[in-house]
């Protein structure tokens, strides 16, 4: 089924027992999060022409932004100032409702950290309230899934202690893989080395990469060219999605690469027809260090955590004392 989907089951106002706060890095469009009792946290990213906020492309166009990087423009990228934190944490207080915050994965940003610190200070100066904070350990249209489906659940009736509960184990079930052109990019992110980047470009070969449960990159294979990339992705939703589900949300996303994006949903559709997809832009703070041409596909599969080795295991528990 070739629809797009925005699950707006609120579209009219309908009461729900907490608020969430959210940040730019789930690169989910602005209509699909632009809810009642919803904030979002704005990402800096800095370009030639001075310091920019991720707002999910309301002030400008994805095109824009990759085509600049097509032109060498070389952007960076900051973590969220604890002002910023500061700010929204102090507000979802004052409103007197329990509020969860889902953040972009610790793994790829200090922005986690900061959020913890502030919190510490506020829950200090508000004890009583209720305010949850969330390592969603994903990262872009991946995190966008899980905020889409929290919502949902929120609509749904979650208390935030619930909401908070389940996104703590739903995050291990997002499955996600993404085919990158750019190896530069990757390359001035400190991704790869030079030599490989220079390599991987002469023989068109595109990094595959996934999320760890840790919420880290890993390197799920390579493909030889974009066509077989586009090919792997779709076998990769298919080796990997849950338990077929009639009518399941899956994201698909590009970096303003339309076409591919296109040729992706129809790979897609071809394994299953009953899919309803959610189209994206990977926004400017991820696209900073992918570069235009990713392509990502985003789904509901099983338990992340199976995938990873006894040491690893072992290590988390011990973590989690």
């Amino acid at each position: 089924m070739d629809e797009t989907v925005f699950d707006k089951e609120a579209d009219a106002p309908m009461p729900h027992s907490c608020n969430l706060i959210i940040d730019s890095c789930c690169d989910l469009p602005f209509e699909t999060v632009d809810r009642d009792g919803v904030e979002l946290i704005e990402f800096p990213y800095v370009m030639s022409d001075g310091e920019h906020a991720d707002d999910l492309y309301r002030a400008s166009s994805a095109h824009d932004f990759y085509q600049a990087m097509r032109d060498g423009e070389e952007p960076t990228t900051a973590q969220v100032p604890v002002p910023v934190f500061r700010a929204a944490f102090e507000r979802a207080v004052e409103s007197g409702v329990p509020t969860v915050y889902l953040s972009f994965s610790s793994g790829l940003s200090g922005s986690f950290d900061a959020a913890v610190l502030v919190h510490g200070q506020i829950m200090a100066e508000h004890p009583d309230a209720e305010l949850y904070l969330v390592d969603t350990h994903l990262a872009s249209v991946a995190e966008g899934l899980l905020v889409h489906e929290a919502l949902r659940q929120r609509d749904k009736g979650l208390t935030a202690r619930e909401l908070a509960q389940w996104a703590e184990e739903a995050r291990y079930f997002v499955d996600a893989e993404f085919m990158v052109e750019d190896l530069d990019a990757l390359r001035r992110g400190g991704r790869i080395p030079g030599s490989v980047a220079y390599a991987g470009s002469k023989l068109d070969v595109k990094p595959m990469l996934t999320i760890a449960p840790d919420g880290k990159l890993s390197l799920a294979g390579v493909a030889r060219g974009r066509k077989k990339g586009i090919k792997q992705l779709a076998e990769y939703y298919q080796k990997r999605v849950a338990e077929s589900v009639p009518g399941q949300c899956v994201v698909v996303a590009g970096a303003d690469c339309p076409k591919d994006v296109g040729r992706l949903k129809e790979a897609l559709g071809k394994v299953d027809d009953s899919i309803l997809f959610l189209e994206s832009s990977i926004g400017p703070v991820i696209g900073s260090h992918v570069g235009p041409g990713m392509i990502a596909v985003v789904f509901w599969g099983g338990d992340k955590r199976e995938d990873m080795s006894v040491a690893d295991r072992i290590a988390r528990k011990v973590k989690q004392g």
